[in-house]
């Protein structure tokens, strides 16, 4: 196949049936194929520290695969069943994949995400009825440990524990001490009645050649993903194992010969967020590539950032996957006299990236960037801009082959009445292989299908139009949408503007409580390393260049760093959770109340909650904040 410049391509290759191609129908499926086109060409390289990255840890495409049906069959030995949920609980390392792609051949794997604390994480192991847990073994300068042991001991069900642990990658002194410490550390912990086993030590006594059980089938479910919610705790979607083989391989299909034997692919995404299992896992692992895994903390890593550029020289990196807030720190490393013209392409997803970060990363590295889009829901990704096709700053793209994606005009209700036409903004809606079996909680799939010509459509929640060449631009949430007085204001109407500002790095605006308009637009920033500007100076800025009078942002606040999810989204709740923090004690100054507590945190029914304790006054406080729409309890 020749590559994609325009949706043209794309139909081009769909002339072809679906049913005709050669689309592995499972992820284990999909890695035998990798590692039979390279066997003895590097599958997987990874470094432990950012200062040592030139000597790294390698398996071959051979080797791999013999580690993940040996994890597979070490997974059944321990009565994980098809039906049966494996849940980790691990910073990026060489044993993730071997526990992802391992898991999902045997029973279910539930990523969860090891920055949680652990009422979240004994509240999802739960939700998801897991039956073995693995994390990390205890480990100086980590808690990961203390907080998957913590939450274990809250979960009914549980069968047992495996630990992995760092001293493999470790050398001298402390490698012995790391694992000095593992051989010491008991089999059974304080009120946990289960086992507690070594990963490593116990994979060596598994078969390596193959499967000791029926391989999984297409339609069968294969993982647990927590979506990014923005109030209470994550759903849990559930995706078979057909989506994410044929998502990996429409991507490759997408940038032909991206993803090909000989190709390096760098991964700094964390591996319980699916764009860094699939985009820098699974596709290139499936096609015969070899990805560079960077510390356990990936992009986070201490030093990673910083060194970057002599890591894609050293590696000779094609691709990476990255959000906006990596390439707006790579913006502040220069790369200097490294040797960076290996690289063909970057991936932007996850958030939207400022179209004047773009264009300052393309004019400063000259690297291209494809922006694209996808979301849990859909296994990963369904759309980009083509490799081979025109810049289309701002867009997400052409829809990948085989997968639809349209613009659908649909009722209050959420009920289809139409498509949209060109450029007119509607709903933005999947549908394909890649689209998942719906979320473990059948009470919320309530809303989320749309019935097209009794066709089932996943509503994203995305708002978008599509140009007359196919290409998708997002154009807003509706659940970001700061809505004042009835009148919807979609944020990036403040955030573009602040983004052309020459001191501002990033920015995201809100809606903060308001007693009569119900929301008014608010704007933080973060400021870039070494620049200054004002709010005052930033709030004028705003007035001139943000031309819709009612998104005048009513306050811009500047933070030294803004709060982001783990794969690097700004994380608004965050935000929101300040302004409403704000709003309560603004009233309780004015009324004259002893406020003694004040907590605001996500509960998991009833969203964004503000938890209070009031002495004095605390009547007067109460009436004053019954005018505001957000929860709250007040104990006087």
């Amino acid at each position: 196949m020749s590559s994609i410049a325009s949706l043209a391509d794309v139909l081009r290759i769909e002339s072809v049936p679906l049913s005709e191609r050669s689309v592995p129908q499972t992820p284990y499926e999909m890695l035998r194929q990798g590692a039979s086109l390279a066997p003895t060409q590097p599958a997987l390289s990874f470094f432990l520290d950012a200062e040592r990255f030139d000597r790294p840890h390698v398996w071959t495409h051979e080797a791999l695969f013999r580690k993940i049906t040996q994890a597979a069959n070490l997974f059944r030995s321990l009565g994980i069943e098809r039906k049966d949920v494996l849940a980790f609980v691990l910073p990026n390392l060489p044993e993730t994949h071997f526990v992802i792609w391992g898991g999902e051949a045997a029973g279910i794997v539930f990523a969860i995400n090891p920055l949680l604390e652990s009422e979240q994480i004994a509240e999802l192991l739960n939700a998801a009825e897991a039956r073995w847990v693995i994390t990390l073994e205890p480990t100086p300068g980590t808690d990961l440990w203390q907080k998957a042991t913590a939450a274990a001991r809250k979960v009914d069900g549980l069968r047992g524990i495996l630990t992995v642990g760092l001293g493999s990658y470790v050398s001298g002194a402390r490698g012995l001490a790391l694992k000095a410490m593992s051989r010491m550390r008991k089999s059974r912990l304080p009120g946990l009645d289960v086992p507690v086993l070594d990963f490593n030590r116990t994979l060596c006594a598994a078969r390596d050649d193959q499967l000791d059980f029926q391989p999984p089938e297409p339609g069968q479910i294969a993982s647990y993903f927590c979506t990014g919610g923005t109030t209470g705790l994550p759903k849990i979607a559930t995706r078979t194992h057909f989506s994410e083989a044929f998502d990996a391989w429409a991507m490759s299909i997408f940038v032909e010969g991206g993803f090909a034997p000989g190709r390096t692919i760098f991964c700094g995404l964390p591996l319980f967020h699916v764009n860094g299992q699939l985009v820098t896992g699974l596709a290139p692992l499936g096609r015969g590539a070899h990805v560079v895994m960077g510390t356990p903390q990936g992009y986070r890593g201490a030093g990673l950032l910083a060194r970057f550029w002599a890591i894609v020289e050293h590696y000779r990196i094609n691709a990476f996957s990255g959000v906006p807030t990596v390439f707006s720190a790579l913006l502040q490393t220069p790369i200097g006299s490294h040797d960076v013209s290996s690289l063909d392409f970057a991936l932007c997803g996850a958030a939207p990236m400022p179209q004047a970060l773009f264009r300052s990363f393309v004019g400063q590295t000259g690297i291209r960037i494809l922006e694209a889009y996808g979301l849990t829901e859909g296994a990963c990704a369904s759309s980009a801009n083509p490799p081979s096709g025109s810049a289309r700053i701002g867009s997400i793209g052409l829809r990948f082959p085989y997968q639809d994606m349209r613009v659908l005009i649909v009722d209050d209700d959420g009920s289809y009445l139409r498509d949209a036409a060109p450029e007119e903004v509607g709903v933005l809606a999947i549908h394909g292989a890649n689209v998942f079996a719906g979320y473990l909680d059948p009470r919320h799939n309530q809303g989320i299908w749309i019935d097209r010509d009794g066709a089932r459509w996943l509503n994203t929640g995305d708002m978008a139009r599509q140009d007359s060449d196919g290409y998708f631009w997002l154009t807003g949430r509706k659940k970001e949408l700061i809505i004042r007085g009835g009148h919807n204001i979609d944020p990036a109407l403040i955030e573009a503007p602040l983004h052309t500002h020459p001191a501002v790095a990033l920015a995201a605006a809100i809606g903060r409580p308001d007693a009569h308009s119900g929301e008014v637009p608010v704007a933080y920033v973060q400021l870039k390393p070494g620049a200054s500007a004002t709010p005052e100076e930033l709030m004028a800025f705003a007035m001139q260049n943000v031309h819709e009078r009612a998104a005048w942002p009513k306050h811009v606040r500047v933070l030294e760093v803004l709060p982001v999810t783990a794969v690097g989204k700004i994380f608004k709740p965050a935000l929101s959770m300040r302004e409403i923090e704000d709003v309560v004690r603004g009233h309780a100054s004015a009324t004259d109340t002893e406020l003694i507590t004040l907590d605001v945190f996500q509960h998991p029914q009833r969203g964004l909650l503000a938890k209070m304790q009031a002495g004095r006054n605390a009547e007067a406080l109460k009436q004053a904040l019954s005018a505001y729409t957000f929860a709250m309890e007040i104990a006087s």
